[in-house]
């Protein structure tokens, strides 16, 4: 054999060698991911943002992840969660409001989900908790690529007798409706850890969501949750609204040490966020046959403008953080992500960038894992009040009537995060071409819509 002969057989031999060692690698780091999404949570509602309410395990993500500091959902809960399962606007699907009472709405079955483009990439997936995309088991998490599943299907429920507001049966496990004892938050837990090291596949990586009930009313807190706020927080409804935080955060902690007894902290990511801003009050006379106490004050979005249900940053923009044990360094990132950018950015990680065109969103895993300052894009929210499009630093608001021509407003949200300063008289060039673009994404929205009481 000649001296070339025997170079190009050594050359072959470090090229498989290398490309052998970089597939092991690759194989490694793909993740496992866990979700978790609390309900109504605001964004002064959690401790790392100078919340009175004591979140330590929700603090301990955040002191050792990735803050993200702009992140945007809906208005409510049906579309965010839309939103989420799609990576794209709810409102595409006609879904811009919460699915609710018995209504039969549901998410279309024609559209890819998360769930099922995991399949493809060999993942396991389970949800645990709120489902609130079809009201009936038929229309459950079953139906759109979740292996298994288990919690409620309706937006609310009671938190022990797991009934929906209007009485309905909402508790289930794989289709079918069940009968529990319990306290939601703890059920759920103890359902996830269960999940974790029992009922997955070890031999696959997984997905899993776990959407807690908390902070969402009603709230049924045990004393336990409450003492250590008796002094700190003297409105009673606050205090009920702050131990159901402190309730799902002591949760956050179990599953975290879950990961850990089970070797898996290392290789799962993460995520945390709420699937709305704060609701300021509830008065529950027309619910659950009015046996629970209205609430006066709940969540608190501070310093951010408005609630649960409107365009303002206080209902759209919500805490996020993405932890990843020896993966990601802890930092704040500034930029702007939409829910829509989670389902390409998930995908990404599984190995997958094969996205179907009906994805909308954005992955944006480079700016996550390494402070990457990306392209600025347009986030297209649409509530069942009012619709709103962002581009930074704009974020242009429009308020429909039926008889009347549309109000619109023009923040320049990073100099105004708070929404004070309605710029559209000072800013008219910047105004009209925020206004077309906001009406071209309008009119890609579903004709029909689950909300059409614009007065």
């Amino acid at each position: 054999m000649n001296t070339k002969n025997q170079l190009l057989i050594l050359l072959s031999f470090c090229f498989s060698f290398s490309y052998s060692q970089k597939n092991q690698k690759n194989s490694i780091v793909k993740p496992n991911i866990i979700l978790i999404i609390a309900d109504d949570a605001g964004w002064n509602d959690v401790g790392y943002h100078g919340s009175e309410i004591k979140t330590p395990n929700i603090d301990f993500l955040a002191k050792n992840g990735v803050e993200m500091n702009r992140f945007y959902v809906n208005p409510t809960c049906s579309p965010s969660r839309a939103s989420l399962f799609t990576g794209k606007p709810a409102s595409r699907m006609g879904i811009v409001a919460p699915i609710s009472d018995k209504s039969q709405l549901k998410l279309p079955d024609s559209i890819p989900t998360l769930p099922k483009l995991l399949h493809k990439n060999n993942y396991q997936t389970a949800l645990i908790g709120k489902w609130h995309l079809g009201l009936q088991p038929s229309s459950g998490p079953k139906a759109y690529g979740f292996d298994y599943s288990y919690g409620f299907l309706h937006g609310q429920l009671d938190q022990y007798t797991h009934l929906y507001k209007n009485g309905d049966k909402s508790w289930y496990r794989n289709g079918e409706f069940i009968e529990e004892e319990g306290h939601v938050t703890d059920l759920l837990t103890n359902e996830a850890v269960k999940w974790i090291s029992e009922k997955r596949d070890p031999k696959k990586n997984f997905f899993l969501e776990v959407a807690y009930s908390a902070p969402h009313f009603p709230l049924q807190e045990e004393q336990k949750w409450k003492d250590p706020y008796m002094n700190s927080i003297k409105d009673s409804s606050r205090r009920d609204y702050a131990a159901a935080m402190s309730h799902m955060d002591n949760s956050i902690g179990i599953l975290l040490e879950k990961l850990k007894q089970e070797k898996l902290d290392k290789n799962t990511l993460v995520i945390f966020m709420s699937d709305n801003g704060a609701m300021e009050d509830w008065d529950s006379k027309n619910e659950y046959n009015g046996i629970h106490p209205s609430n006066t004050v709940l969540g608190d979005n501070t310093p951010l403008r408005d609630w649960k249900t409107s365009n303002y940053e206080g209902a759209i923009r919500v805490p996020c953080i993405f932890y990843w044990k020896d993966h990601l360094k802890k930092y704040k990132n500034d930029n702007y992500i939409s829910v829509i950018d989670l389902l390409p950015s998930i995908l990404s990680l599984a190995g997958d960038n094969n996205m179907p065109q009906s994805i909308e969103g954005k992955n944006v895993w480079s700016t996550v894992s390494e402070n990457k300052t990306i392209a600025n894009k347009e986030i297209y929210v649409r509530g069942h009040l009012q619709e709103s499009l962002i581009n930074k630093p704009w974020k242009i608001i429009r308020t429909r009537h039926a008889n009347t021509p549309a109000d619109y407003e023009l923040y320049n949200i990073e100099k105004d995060p708070q929404e004070k300063n309605n710029l559209v008289a000072e800013n008219k060039s910047v105004a009209e071409e925020m206004k077309t673009a906001l009406e071209n994404q309008f009119k890609k929205d579903a004709k029909k819509v689950n909300y059409d009481k614009i007065k």
